[in-house]
C-alpha cells in the first residue's frame, strides 16, 4: 500500500476487504518495509545499510555460529526468534491490533526464498548461488512465516499466508542460472512450514506448470497484463482445481494510467477472456468463478492513496457483480 500511516492503511483495506483482509506491506513509510529487508532480521550475518538502503550479508562475523541457531531454532520449531517486529511490519501489528467483526480468514505474506536469494548479496554473489546460504534462506523464511500465521491466528482461525516470488518470471533467462530442482526444493521448504492455506503469487509470466506441481493451495498472478499466459497450462490446471486448488486472479490493475480508465464491466469482460482458455479445453466456468479470488494485479504501492481506494472499490465491485450472477 502506498501509505506512512499503518492503521489508515489497515481502515481502507478492512473497509473494502473485509471478508479476507490482509496486512499491508508500507515501503513509503521505511527502507525496513521493502519487502526484500522486511523479512531480515535475524537471519545470519544480515547487514543493513540505511544510508545506502541495502541490505546484504556480512562474512566477517561469527556467520557459523549463527547460521547453527538457525538450523537449532528451524529443528525444534522454535519461530519465538523469528519475530517480525512493528518497525519491519508496522502494518502486520496494525492490523493484529485492529478492532474487526470475525472475518472468514486474515492473509499474510513472506518473500519467498528464491527473490529473496536473488537480492541478497554477501558481498560479491547473491546468496542463492551458495548452497548453505539458499538453504538458510528458505528455513528462515520458513520460520518466519510460521511465526507470522501463529500471530495472524489471533484474528481467525483460518489463514493464508502467500509466498511471494516475483523473480520466478526470470528463471530459465541470462540472469538466472538455477535448475528447476533447486528452486522447488528451496520453495517447497518455505511453504511446508505453513500449517493452513498455502498461496504463491508471482506477478509476471511463470513456468506454471512447476508451480501449480508445488505444495500450494492459492496460485495468484496477474490476469490484467498477462491475460492468456495461464490458458496453455490446462493440464496443470485441473488436477490443482480438483484437489481443491484456488486460482487468484490479479484483474484490477496497478497502474494509474490504466485504473483510471477500467470499469467493472470492462475488468469483468478481461476476467472472462481470461479464463477463456482453460474453460474451452474442458474446465467448467462455473468452477473457475466458484474456486477463485479477485486481488489487484500486483502491489498497489506505486498509487496515490487516491488511486489505491480506487483500485479497491473496483475489486469489491467486481467481487459483488460476480457473487450476485453466479451465486445460487
Amino acid at each position: 500500500m502506498p501509505h506512512t500511516g499503518a492503521e489508515d492503511a489497515c481502515r481502507l483495506l478492512l473497509r473494502y476487504i473485509p471478508s479476507v483482509p490482509c496486512w499491508p506491506q508500507l515501503p513509503r513509510r521505511s527502507f525496513t518495509e521493502n519487502m526484500y529487508v522486511q523479512f531480515s532480521e535475524g537471519f545470519p550475518g544480515i547487514s543493513l545499510d540505511m544510508e545506502e538502503q541495502r541490505a546484504s550479508v556480512d562474512r566477517s562475523g561469527n556467520l557459523n555460529s549463527e547460521l547453527e541457531q538457525l538450523y537449532t531454532a528451524y529443528a525444534e520449531g522454535d519461530t519465538t526468534t523469528y519475530a517480525i517486529s512493528p518497525d519491519y511490519a508496522a502494518g502486520l501489528h496494525a492490523l493484529l491490533n485492529s478492532k474487526m467483526a470475525p472475518p472468514l480468514a486474515v492473509k499474510g505474506q513472506v518473500t519467498g526464498p528464491v527473490s529473496w536469494g536473488l537480492s541478497l548479496t554477501d558481498g560479491s554473489h547473491y546468496v542463492i548461488y551458495d548452497d548453505t546460504l539458499a538453504d538458510a534462506v528458505a528455513k528462515h523464511l520458513r520460520l518466519k512465516a510460521s511465526w507470522q500465521e501463529k500471530a495472524l491466528r489471533r484474528i481467525s482461525p483460518n489463514t493464508v499466508i502467500f509466498v511471494d516470488e516475483p523473480y520466478l518470471t526470470s528463471l530459465g533467462s541470462a540472469f538466472v542460472s538455477l535448475p528447476t530442482e533447486r528452486v522447488v526444493a528451496l520453495l517447497s521448504e518455505t511453504l511446508e512450514g505453513i500449517v493452513g492455506l498455502r498461496g504463491l503469487h508471482c506477478c509476471g509470466s511463470a513456468d506454471w506448470s512447476m508451480v501449480l506441481g508445488l505444495p500450494i493451495d492459492v496460485l495468484s498472478f496477474d490476469a490484467y497484463n498477462y491475460t492468456d499466459t495461464l490458458g496453455s497450462y490446462s493440464a496443470d490446471a485441473r488436477p490443482f482445481l480438483e484437489r481443491g486448488g484456488t486460482i487468484a486472479w490479479g484483474i484490477v490493475p496497478n497502474d494509474e494510467e490504466y485504473l483510471v480508465k477500467e470499469t467493472v464491466a470492462a475488468l469483468n469482460d478481461r476476467l472472462d477472456e481470461a479464463m477463456a482458455p482453460l474453460a474451452r479445453d474442458g474446465i467448467r466456468y462455473r468452477q473457475l468463478v466458484e474456486q477463485g479470488l479477485l486481488t489487484p494485479s500486483c502491489g498497489l504501492a506505486s498509487l496515490s492513496v487516491e488511486a489505491a481506494e480506487q483500485a479497491l472499490q473496483l475489486l469489491a465491485d467486481l467481487s459483488s457483480r460476480l457473487s450476485s450472477r453466479h451465486t445460487t
